[in-house]
């Protein structure tokens, strides 16, 4: 591994997870180069990075993959911990943390940096939650490795993908009253994931006499009450009555969250136990080595902003985790969890067509208006009648040109938000619904030359009566999309007018 005269040569364990995948193209965009350690490379083939960086198969826990792993490196990421894995998680944080102190030392590593959790001020070790006193112990482990060593200490990292950002989202989003736990009353320092990954960077670049630990957090200290009434706000949802109780034990309040959000339990659990503790940033000497830009860190606003921005410009994709290259650190990335990045449910069809692709676009381009939906047409003229009752655009509005479409025209209660000629046609809802909409239709071509129809219905819920709109009217989705599918198929095979 070699490095330009100006970029370091830089290992990041942990690339599969939220940080790290984050982090290494950042660190590229800095001029570094770089080489993941990962248990599992095929994981990382999903990272538009992939191409750009050298994979190191291997295991934080085996001496011999990490010695490998660590040849001609200038600074050592480590980015994994085992929260999630089991009761032994913590026996196996220390011993992987010692393996990797003592490779990096004798690879002879200019520096170690690790991201850990950001601990209360005078509580001993023996009363912190077991997550948090893991990894007070793992970063003690590393500065006593003998390589100097930056420990950055975060409490909530804001941004779509982190555990605690998304337990936060999807108590907020699904739930307009909430019984709660005294945690919801706990103060913590927040912190944005685009300030996360820049004090990281600044970090590889610290003087060699430099050597302990940096608290690390946001503008603001804010309960976690406060940030589920301000994310509510933001995301557009009623106020949310929020009523703490006590008998709510950090264990029953872990089952709670497990039972409303899709984080797993196994997540869900330490992460609760560790809300009990009050975690705010006893210093901010970060800046004297990391210097803060005008504007920086960000406030928790800002940060949530981001995360929510893929939504606010409707950028959709299958789901938000397998969108392509994100447009800031906040947003979702390919290779994030299924349960990260909010609610988007999906009803996808495909069919194989007995036509040719042009014939095929010609009926997806000129469905709506006169040629009408190619499903059910009872149903769709019955949601376009109750969508006018309540104020919206219903049906009425028709299409501008029965054979052509452009982006930005009105098509019923639809909108044209994209269109490649000849392979899609996006339409984005604009009907009275609690969240937001989209179809998409595809021509497409697939390895034997045959052409096929592929449709998507994307529904992003806003709050509770999102969810429940959602799951209401899902049973009728075999009938209207399952319909609409099979008859755009047929009209394109038989030229056949729209039902």
């Amino acid at each position: 591994m070699s490095a330009d005269d100006d970029g370091l040569r830089c290992l990041v364990t942990g690339g599969t997870g939220y940080i790290g995948g984050r982090l290494v193209p950042e660190l590229l965009a800095a001029g570094h180069r770089v080489r993941c350690l990962a248990r599992n490379p095929d994981k990382l083939r999903d990272h538009p990075w992939r191409d750009r960086v050298e994979v190191a198969r291997g295991d934080v826990t085996d001496p011999a993959s990490v010695a490998r792993a660590m040849d001609g490196v200038d600074v050592a990421y480590y980015l994994v911990h085992a929260l999630g894995t089991g009761p032994g998680f913590e026996d196996t944080d220390r011993s992987a943390a010692r393996v990797f102190g003592e490779q990096a030392r004798i690879a002879g590593v200019r520096r170690v940096v690790y991201l850990g959790g950001l601990t209360p001020a005078g509580v001993a070790a023996g009363r912190l939650s077991p997550h948090l006193r893991s990894r007070a112990e793992v970063g003690d482990i590393l500065l006593a490795s003998g390589v100097p060593t930056t420990v950055l200490r975060a409490a909530v990292i804001l941004g779509s993908g982190s555990a605690s950002f998304e337990m936060l989202r999807y108590l907020t989003e699904r739930l307009p009253v909430m019984v709660t736990p005294r945690w919801v009353r706990t103060r913590v320092q927040p912190i944005a994931v685009r300030d996360v990954l820049r004090y990281l960077v600044g970090s590889a670049r610290m003087p060699a006499k430099v050597s302990r630990t940096f608290d690390i957090g946001g503008p603001e200290v804010l309960t976690y009450l406060e940030m589920m009434r301000r994310y509510a706000a933001m995301a557009g949802l009623p106020h949310r009555l929020i009523v703490p109780v006590p008998v709510l034990t950090p264990r029953l309040s872990s089952l709670w969250v497990g039972l409303v959000t899709p984080v797993p339990a196994s997540i869900a659990r330490p992460l609760t136990e560790s809300l009990r503790h009050e975690v705010v940033c006893r210093d901010h000497d970060i800046a004297l080595y990391v210097p803060d830009p005008p504007g920086y860190p960000l406030g928790f606003d800002a940060a949530v902003s981001s995360a929510l921005r893929r939504v606010r410009e409707a950028q959709v994709a299958t789901r938000w985790s397998s969108a392509s290259v994100p447009g800031s650190p906040g947003d979702p990335l390919p290779t994030d969890p299924n349960w990260a990045g909010g609610s988007l449910y999906t009803d996808e069809r495909e069919l194989p067509v007995d036509a040719s692709r042009e014939a095929l676009w010609r009926v997806i381009e000129g469905i709506g208006g006169e040629n009408g939906w190619y499903s059910f047409p009872l149903a769709w003229a019955v949601r376009g009648w109750l969508d006018r009752l309540v104020g919206g655009v219903g049906l009425r509005r028709g299409r501008r040109d029965a054979q052509r479409l452009r982006v930005g025209d009105s098509l019923d209660f639809w909108r044209v938000e994209e269109i490649e000629p000849g392979h899609l046609l996006r339409l984005r809802a604009e009907m009275r619904l609690p969240g937001r909409a989209w179809l998409e239709m595809y021509a497409e071509t697939d390895t034997e030359g045959r052409s096929r129809y592929r449709q998507r219905a994307l529904f992003h819920p806003r709050g509770l009566l999102g969810e429940v709109y959602w799951w209401g009217v899902s049973p009728f989705h075999a009938v209207v999309f399952g319909g609409m599918a099979r008859n755009i198929a047929d009209a394109a095979a038989n030229r056949i007018p729209a039902p």
